[in-house]
């Protein structure tokens, strides 16, 4: 199948710690690293390794970052035949302080990726594949945003029509707010977690929630709900998928999960599993993506997601 993905990518420096520190104070991380990010990395290279021909459209600078945030897209064999490069922009990083009681602090600097150029989106890239899908850091702002806004246009429009799936981030939700509300309910599938769903739609409650974009004309959403697994609703059902825990694997690093749970619910939808057996897979992959350090370092093949989700799907 073909994907057309739509995101940042980034070179994420990680530091993992006791506890966060208070302003003015020097920590020492238990371990630091430094590895290529990004949703729409993170996405692409994961359906890439599930056996997907994929097409990126991302944006990186003309600095020595560049070369280092595509390095997995590269070896995974993604088109970067839509990757644009801009000179005189650096190339996105993230810092990510994890903290052991499981908080987290992130700087994030968008950079080249808020300057996608839309005039060089070819149509036919679009209408070409059997899905796109959008991370909603590219709704925010910028060039990037009317980019996105573009591709969902021509998906929409095409003579086939192409299920579009746009995958939320607490950055994207915390700083365009209910802003993004008319963007997300143009998307075939909706996935965010349980506290970006509440700011997305200013609501108190998930239920609350849910009824308020279904309102909007949403056809399927999920909702990340943690160490609980995931709810996926539909106009005519509501679903809690358990968590799929790593028997054998400990949990070290989340960044990245939620975007390669997102990978995998395409992948499995588009394979023709039922909704229900779709989430349960990419519970499986989230999962299993936080027991290596980095976003993109654990790789998920058909043989995990057949182990760890087929046989109780």
């Amino acid at each position: 199948m073909k994907f057309f993905v739509i995101g940042d990518v980034t070179v994420d420096h990680i530091y993992h710690l006791h506890s966060l520190p208070k302003a003015g104070e020097e920590v020492h991380p238990l371990r630091a690293i430094m590895e290529p990010g990004g949703a729409g990395g993170t996405i692409s290279v994961t359906l890439a390794r599930l056996g997907h021909s994929v097409t990126l459209a991302a944006c990186v600078g003309d600095d020595p970052f560049a070369t280092y945030a595509l390095k997995h897209v590269e070896e995974s064999g993604v088109s970067q035949a839509a990757v644009q490069r801009v000179e005189g922009q650096l190339t996105s990083t993230i810092t990510v302080m994890q903290a052991e009681n499981g908080e987290r602090v992130m700087l994030s600097y968008g950079a080249a990726n808020r300057e996608l150029d839309p005039a060089k989106l070819k149509k036919r890239d679009v209408e070409g594949t059997d899905a796109l899908i959008v991370s909603a850091y590219s709704l925010v702002e910028g060039p990037q945003r009317d980019y996105a806004l573009k591709a969902i246009d021509i998906a929409k429009a095409a003579k086939k029509p192409v299920p579009v799936f746009i995958d939320l981030g607490t950055g994207a939700v915390n700083k365009a707010g209910t802003g993004l509300i008319d963007d997300v309910s143009r998307a075939d599938y909706l996935s965010l977690n349980q506290h970006e769903i509440l700011a997305l739609t200013g609501t108190s409650s998930i239920s609350a929630a849910l009824a308020q974009l279904s309102d909007e004309g949403l056809g399927c959403i999920l909702v990340k709900v943690g160490p609980m697994g995931c709810i996926v609703w539909t106009p005519q059902d509501t679903e809690l998928v358990d968590a799929v825990l790593p028997e054998k694997e400990p949990v070290l690093d989340t960044t990245g999960a939620g975007d390669t749970f997102t990978a995998t619910f395409a992948h499995a939808v588009l394979s023709g599993e039922p909704l229900a057996k779709a989430a349960r897979m990419a519970n499986a992959a989230g999962a299993l993506a936080a027991t290596q350090l980095g976003a993109q370092s654990r790789q998920i093949t058909p043989d995990d997601l057949n182990l760890a989700a087929g046989p109780r799907a």
